[in-house]
Order: structure tokens, then C-alpha cells, then sequence
């Protein structure tokens, strides 16, 4: 070695003997990779190159219904889901189908349903019946459904599920406080009705459904109880089988679109009630049927703008121009905010506070402060959305105090979402008695049977 080194020189000895390892290695990994491929194909019987041949063959050529069988089975879950897909897409057609065309001037006259004609009878058998349900609580209370509901659609505005989700929220504190049942609607029952007369299928649908209720209560998703101890005065309303917030001489005399709400109303279940909204309901239909009609509207009332009919401009010019025939059952409520214009409420909160309690009902401390013209839902209404959001939380807020003040709670501030302790907890907690006495109070007792 040390003789091959002097002769071809020590750097050229170090080259030949790395290509001499780097050669060896060479030839083991193509020895494995042989292995390792003949092991994977297989060697044949014989392990000649001509039987891994025949077996390759066999292996992708001579099973043919393998290849078709995969093929089919691909062509089955692709159709599955296609299939599926179709499905969905048309179901989700079916939901966005365009409406049926409108009604024409000449197509007979809108209906809720078939004409009845003997309701009391059949409610007065119904109760004869059922005993259990009375259609009165105590000697003065009915039995009440509060109504109120939400197109089926998010809201174009985000933020505005949030809004309708604090409405229901104060709806259902209200309700569970003073002992009435509430029921919140998501489906549009009639397409022709759609917009402000969405509530007449509704209405017309639960006073035929629920016998044991004595007066349904119709309220707006864009207002909110804002005195949560106000009982409402149902001996005053004995006479009477709809009352809705307003004034007779606006109404009557001077036949102003305004004269009345029909935001906030009490709707007696009786016969006379259904041919009401019977008398009502022609007007809704959309189209060129509500267009006419509001032409009509706006020519025989007072101050109207020209738009399509609505409900309350309606069931204004029914009782302007037919007191004989339904005034005498018709309660116009000026005693207390059924209906509070948010407007000239919302900025009185704290003057509110400071001078009086709850369980006034008026001007002093509404029972309704009713946000008409934000419309937090859509995306644009008559007022600045920033003013309207920002005055729905006060409004909320302000009714919600009254039910946190029960458990020793309220807000720091009629804008602030955070909460604050007014009592210290106590070893005796039956004792402590709530401000307000809204936890048990005497308005919410039923009458017992033996």
C-alpha cells in the first residue's frame, strides 16, 4: 500500500478508494431495490422475468369486471350525491319560489277562511265541555294570549336578531310576571298577506284554535313593556271586544289615519271579533287589490300619505265610516300608553326615575313604548339606526330594571348592559320583600275550583 501511495500519490490514493466505497454502495441499494420489487410484483413461479410478465397481465388485464365494478360503485356514490345535492337545491327552490301572481280587481274579494257564523255557540259548548280552562282566571282577569312574531328570514341588519331577541325577552318578562300566555310567530301563514296584514291569518287562526282564551293580544316586535307593574283594567273593557290605543274624536270626527294604533291591541275571541276580520282583511291582499285600496284610504282620511293600505289606516276608515255598526263594541284607549310613541318618551327615562314608580301606565311611566319607523330588522327606516339602537337598549333597559330589582339587581346606567347589587344577600331570603311586589303579586292569582 505504502509502495501503491509513492507511486500514484497520496491525494489520488484517497480519491480512488472513496469512488471504490461509494461503488459498493451503489451496487447494494440496486441489489434492494430488486428485492424489493420483485417482492412487491412478485417473482413468478419460477422467478423468470417472462412469468412476472403473464402475472402482470393477468393481474390488470384478465379482470375486467373488478375494474368495472369500482367504476360502478364510483358512479353510484357520485349519483348519491348529485342526487342529494338535487334534493337540497330543490327544496331550497322550492323555499324561494316566486309567490303565485297577485290578486286582480276582478278576482272575487279576499278571504281569511271559511265564513263562520255561530263561533260563541261552539266556543260556549267547547267550555261546557272543559271546565278545567276557564276563559277567566279570577272574577275580573281573562284568560290572555299575547301574540307577536318575526318575519322567517334574518334580519337584513345583523344587529337586528339581537333587537328582536331583547323584544321577546321583555315580552316574555311581562307576561310571566302578570300571568298571560305568549306565543311567538316565525311563518308567514299567507303569502297575499304579507307586510302589515301578516297578522290577520295569525290572529284569526289562534282565536279558533284556542277557545280557552278570552282576549289575544296583539303586539309589535318593535315594542317593549316599559312598565312591568302596570295591570291593565279588564273591568273597564267588559263592554267591549277590541281595544286599541287612541281617540274617538280623531277617529270619528276628524277620520285621521292616525286616530288610532293597531300596533299594541286587545282582540275579544268571540263571532264578533271573526266578522271584524272579515270586514278587515279584503283590504290586504298585495298587489294592485292594496294599492287600490290605499288610494281609497288616502282620499277619504285625513293627512294620509300616498302608499299602499295598511292595517291601521283600514280599520280607521271601518270605524269612520261604519261606527253604527262596530263602534259600540270599539274601546279607543287614551288612559294609559297602550301605544307610546318612543319619540317623546325615550328622553324622559331619568326625569321618569327620579319623580315617580312604576304601575302608572301613562305619560309618567308608560306601560308601551312602541319604536314605530326604526325598523332594526331592515337595513333602512325613518330614523337613524345609531338613535334607534341606541334608545331600544334605554327602553329596554328601563323595563328590565324592574324585573332585576326582584333578585337585588340593575343596570349601572339606562346604557349600560352591565349590572349592578342594590341589596346584600341575606340567611333569610323569604323575607325580603321586592320593591315592586312583582314576584307574587295579587293580579297573578287564579281562582280555585273545588
Amino acid at each position: 500500500m505504502w509502495a501503491a501511495e509513492r507511486v500514484v500519490g497520496e491525494r489520488r490514493m484517497r480519491q480512488i478508494q472513496r469512488f471504490a466505497r461509494n461503488a459498493k454502495l451503489t451496487v447494494v441499494c440496486l441489489l434492494l431495490t430488486v428485492v424489493v420489487l420483485r417482492g412487491t410484483v412478485g417473482a413468478g413461479r419460477f422467478g423468470t422475468p417472462q412469468q412476472d410478465l403473464i402475472e402482470l397481465r393477468q393481474h390488470f388485464v384478465s379482470h375486467p369486471h373488478r375494474a368495472l365494478a369500482e367504476h360502478h360503485d364510483a358512479r353510484s356514490r357520485s349519483s348519491s350525491t348529485s342526487s342529494a345535492t338535487t334534493t337540497t337545491t330543490s327544496a331550497a327552490a322550492r323555499d324561494d319560489e316566486p309567490d303565485p301572481p297577485p290578486r286582480s280587481l276582478r278576482d272575487p274579494p279576499y278571504t281569511l277562511g271559511p265564513k263562520i257564523s255561530d263561533w260563541d255557540e261552539q266556543r260556549a259548548e267547547w267550555h261546557r265541555r272543559h271546565p278545567e280552562t276557564p276563559p277567566f282566571l279570577n272574577d275580573v282577569k281573562p284568560r290572555v294570549l299575547l301574540v307577536t312574531g318575526s318575519s322567517p328570514k334574518p334580519c337584513e341588519n345583523p344587529v337586528g336578531d339581537h333587537y328582536l331577541l331583547k323584544s321577546i325577552k321583555n315580552k316574555i318578562d311581562y307576561c310571566r310576571v302578570h300571568g298571560i300566555e305568549i306565543f311567538y310567530n316565525m311563518a308567514l301563514l299567507d303569502a297575499e298577506m304579507a307586510g302589515f296584514w301578516a297578522k290577520l291569518p295569525l290572529i284569526r287562526a289562534l282565536l279558533l284554535a284556542h277557545p280557552e282564551v278570552e282576549f289575544l293580544w296583539w303586539m309589535d316586535s318593535d315594542a317593549m313593556f316599559t312598565d312591568m307593574a302596570f295591570e291593565l283594567p279588564w273591568e273597564r273593557y267588559a263592554p267591549y271586544n277590541l281595544v286599541m290605543h287612541g281617540w274617538d274624536e280623531m277617529v270619528y270626527d276628524d277620520k285621521n289615519w292616525i286616530g288610532l294604533n293597531t300596533g299594541s291591541f286587545l282582540l275579544r275571541n268571540c263571532q264578533w271579533s271573526l266578522d271584524m276580520l272579515d270586514t278587515w282583511a279584503p283590504m290586504g291582499p298585495k298587489g294592485p287589490v292594496r294599492i287600490e285600496a290605499g288610494k281609497v284610504l288616502t282620499k277619504a282620511l285625513k293627512d294620509r300619505p300616498v302608499f299602499e293600505a295598511d292595517d291601521q289606516s283600514a280599520m280607521v276608515y271601518i270605524l269612520a265610516t261604519q261606527r253604527e255598526k262596530w263602534g259600540n263594541k270599539v274601546y279607543l284607549e287614551n288612559g294609559y300608553y297602550l301605544h307610546g310613541y318612543w319619540g317623546i318618551l325615550v328622553d324622559r327615562y331619568e326625569e321618569m326615575i327620579e319623580n315617580y314608580k312604576p304601575g302608572l301606565g301613562d305619560h309618567r311611566w308608560p306601560l308601551v313604548t312602541h319604536f314605530v319607523g326604526c325598523k332594526p330588522c331592515g337595513k333602512f327606516g325613518d330614523y337613524p339606526v345609531e338613535r334607534c339602537l341606541k334608545q331600544m337598549d334605554r327602553a329596554f333597559n328601563f323595563g328590565d330594571n324592574q324585573i332585576l330589582q326582584m333578585y337585588g339587581f340593575t343596570h349601572k346606567s339606562l346604557g349600560s348592559r352591565r349590572v349592578k347589587r342594590i341589596r346584600n344577600e341575606t340567611s333569610n331570603p323569604l323575607e325580603m320583600k321586592d320593591e315592586l311586589g312583582l314576584l307574587h303579586p295579587a293580579f297573578k292569582a287564579v281562582k280555585t275550583t273545588t
